[in-house]
């Protein structure tokens, strides 16, 4: 669908300009929403409104996925995209250096869950497992070099292309050796209740059902609880936040999953077991400016079920939620 678009702003450089053109130009011809935009290429709506309205660049990922999510000219993006980047790395005053890749998050270590949690779920298990997964989905970067930047979105074209045709086709995905996961409504998940823990939502055609339970501010960040019915699993997402934000979810096991943000500002965790009756489930962010969780969900499958399903052009209805906030841990604790 085409919309009104706000003006760009003054401050953008030509090509910066005639990039957001073009990318709506895409989503107009195909006449398809922000928040259907942001489903086919698995990234947020927030984000496509920031960069088809010229707030930010938009990544080399970002536009790898839409390249290979819908019929546009690949070419002339990425080489607008190339020159913006050269544009605004002039306007800086300095030569793009690489950057180090930040370092893993040890797996042994806990991740904090903030706020006291009520009675019936202190009681859980200490000694459950509690796994820490961090997905390597990253919403943004800053490019190297020229050079490296050209490899890597290439790159990026191509991967982004086989994992999409994996996920929406049969013949693409079996050639290229990766699950197929249809995007149509009746398919059969590829998991089920603890069958899911700590695996990709999308790969595993969870978000095909997704349900939007709760959502959820910590300061400007946005805090989400998924949940699919069909799966019979939850997982967490966290949108508006920085490098060093992160995300958790914890079920009634004790099971813990953790989205961690190592560039941009958007990701989702893994997935944790949502199928046996008695299921709660809490989602906790932290950030510099202070932790917060959201209210303990109980029997996800009962809350869904009173909620409108999914489809690709209607999203399912979302409960806007205070959080529970807790104050920043300190260094030592």
């Amino acid at each position: 669908m085409s919309q009104s678009w706000k003006p760009l702003p003054d401050g953008l450089s030509e090509p910066a300009r005639r990039l957001a053109e073009e990318l709506r130009a895409v989503k107009d011809a195909h006449r398809i929403s922000l928040a259907e935009l942001g489903k086919r290429t698995y990234l947020s709506k927030a984000s496509w409104e920031r960069w088809l309205n010229g707030k930010r660049l938009i990544t080399p990922q970002a536009l790898a996925g839409m390249i290979a999510a819908l019929d546009c000219d690949g070419e002339l993006l990425t080489s607008l995209l190339r020159q913006a980047e050269a544009a605004r790395d002039a306007a800086e005053g300095s030569a793009p250096v690489s950057e180090p890749m930040p370092a893993p998050v040890p797996v042994s270590e806990p991740v904090p869950v903030p706020a006291p949690l009520p009675v019936a779920v202190q009681a859980w298990p200490t000694g459950a497992p509690v796994r820490s997964a961090v997905l390597g989905r990253a919403a943004g970067w800053r490019r190297p070099s020229a050079l490296l930047a050209a490899a890597v979105a290439v790159a990026l074209v191509l991967a982004v292309s086989l994992y999409l045709h994996g996920l929406n086709g049969g013949t693409d995905a079996a050639a290229a050796g990766l699950p197929a996961t249809s995007a149509e409504a009746g398919a059969a998940p590829l998991c089920q209740g603890i069958g899911c823990a700590g695996k990709d939502p999308q790969l595993m055609g969870c978000e095909n059902d997704d349900h939007t339970l709760l959502t959820g501010n910590v300061g400007q960040v946005v805090l989400y609880l998924h949940y699919s019915p069909r799966c019979r699993a939850a997982w967490a997402g966290i949108t508006e936040g920085a490098p060093g934000d992160t995300v958790t979810i914890t079920n009634r096991t004790g099971w813990q999953e953790t989205a961690l943000i190592h560039w941009g500002y958007d990701n989702y965790s893994a997935m944790v077991d949502a199928g046996p009756a008695d299921t709660t489930l809490r989602v906790c962010g932290h950030q510099p400016g202070g932790d917060g969780c959201l209210p303990l969900v109980t029997d996800p499958a009962a809350r869904a079920a009173t909620m409108a399903a999914p489809s690709p052009k209607a999203p399912s209805p979302v409960a806007s939620v205070p959080v529970t906030e807790s104050p920043t841990p300190s260094a030592t604790s």
